[in-house]
């Protein structure tokens, strides 16, 4: 696997100030310039840990025989995946300690690019040592923090970490409990690192009705010309922040996966999408499930995807209170839109005219099968839609113990925009 040269820092304001941190740890005092090991990942493993008095964890070890065996084959590009909710096998969650560690292994690692360390048990403490390491890494592209409490002081690191870090390019820190400050913090390094393609910020602490975090990446659009992908889930986006991410699109010509699911936005935010879509060229995946945009929202989208857009690929709008009309209308705005190839539409309102336009879609071949969450049946001469576990990023919190773990049809949100794996 061929690794792009580093990229130059671009020349930043001042980082985000880190909050102050307790006294450093012993498993945290150890001389970062010190030469890598000859032996293999587990060898190393277990010195550091003897070194720093730390537990030798089990599943690490065995997580790190595997990647030893894909090493010897010659692979590259790997991922370790030392998640906290696997369960295959027994699992010991990772904590900060472990975390520090694990960096420290990684450290200019030509052969793992990806660290996936989702619901575990690291705090904010653990990734202020681990943020250190990491700014001076130049070989890890994705990391995925989901799910570990590491709050607002943890995502100040991580900020402050992506001032100095050139070559991440994948960054998921989405049910972290990131605090108003941190979000912030993100949005403004954005607004000058040149190197992150995908950011997930999903579930932040906030509190008040003014969608602030709203406006500061929104503010961040308009100035980065390098995010492919962002997700935005929780963030209680009303039409107001909703305007204000439309207003940054009509400027961006990089984002192409915008993830607004399971906010409060309703018709009135899709008129200013509507428009959107009738002259940006870039946006390929849109999710807007789990938000209220009604027959009126779904009407406005489709007359855009209709007569205007041709780039757009993937719209999901499950469970958004749609009733008939509008579910029509955007199965009629795929027969004049060659380019929309993915729709999903459960948890609306179904009626007879709405199961016979998908039900004739799907047999035409205009819907491929995959490329939706339902599926056609008759009973009695009545056509019926049944749901399919299919979606844009149906495995993001959870992986299936048979089957294809990353199947595109569950995961079509990330093989449509493929910013490095499924992180």
């Amino acid at each position: 696997m061929q690794r792009s040269p580093q990229q130059a820092g671009p020349e930043s304001r001042t980082p985000p100030s880190a909050p102050s941190t307790t006294p450093t740890p012993a498993w945290a005092a150890a001389d970062c310039s010190a030469a890598e090991p000859i032996g293999g990942l587990q060898e190393y493993y277990y010195e550091l840990c003897m070194e720093k008095s730390q537990e030798i964890k089990p599943f690490i070890l065995h997580i790190l025989q595997e990647v030893d065996e894909e090493i010897e084959k010659g692979l590259v590009g790997i991922t370790l995946n030392v998640a906290g909710n696997c369960h295959l096998m027994p699992v010991e969650r990772v904590t900060g300690e472990d975390f520090w560690i694990l960096c420290r292994i990684l450290k200019n690692n030509p052969y793992i690019n990806g660290l996936d360390v989702r619901y575990n048990l690291i705090s904010d403490v653990g990734v202020s040592y681990a943020a250190k390491l990491l700014q001076k890494n130049t070989t890890l592209k994705h990391l995925r923090m989901t799910g570990n409490k590491i709050e607002n002081k943890g995502g100040m690191f991580f900020a402050a970490m992506l001032q100095i870090n050139s070559s991440l390019e994948k960054l998921d820190v989405g049910d972290c409990d990131l605090g108003m400050q941190s979000v912030i913090a993100f949005a403004t390094v954005l607004t000058q690192n040149q190197t992150i393609k995908g950011l997930n910020l999903n579930r932040p602490i906030l509190y008040g009705e003014q969608e602030e975090s709203t406006v500061h990446l929104g503010h961040m659009l308009k100035e980065n010309q390098c995010l492919v992908e962002l997700h935005m889930c929780k963030h209680d986006i009303k039409n107001c922040g909703m305007k204000q991410l439309c207003d940054a699109l009509y400027l961006n010509r990089s984002l192409r996966y915008l993830d607004v699911s399971c906010n409060k936005i309703t018709q009135d935010g899709m008129v200013c999408l509507a428009n959107v879509l009738k002259s940006n060229t870039t946006l390929e995946v849109i999710d807007l499930s789990f938000n209220r945009i009604e027959n009126a929202g779904a009407n406005y989208l489709s007359d855009a995807l209709a007569s205007h857009n041709r780039t757009l690929k993937a719209l999901s709008v499950v469970s958004n209170n749609i009733e008939g009309e509008g579910l029509v209308a955007l199965s009629q705005s795929m027969k004049t839109n060659p380019t929309l190839s993915n729709i999903y539409i459960w948890g609306n309102k179904f009626d007879e005219a709405t199961r016979v336009a998908y039900s004739d879609l799907i047999h035409m071949g205009r819907l491929k099968s995959d490329n939706t969450d339902v599926e056609p049946f008759v009973v009695d001469g009545h056509v019926y839609l049944a749901e399919v576990s299919n979606g844009l990023k149906r495995h993001y919190y959870w992986t299936p113990g048979y089957g294809e773990a990353c199947s595109p049809s569950s995961n079509a949100g990330f093989t449509l925009v493929p910013v490095g794996q499924y992180l």
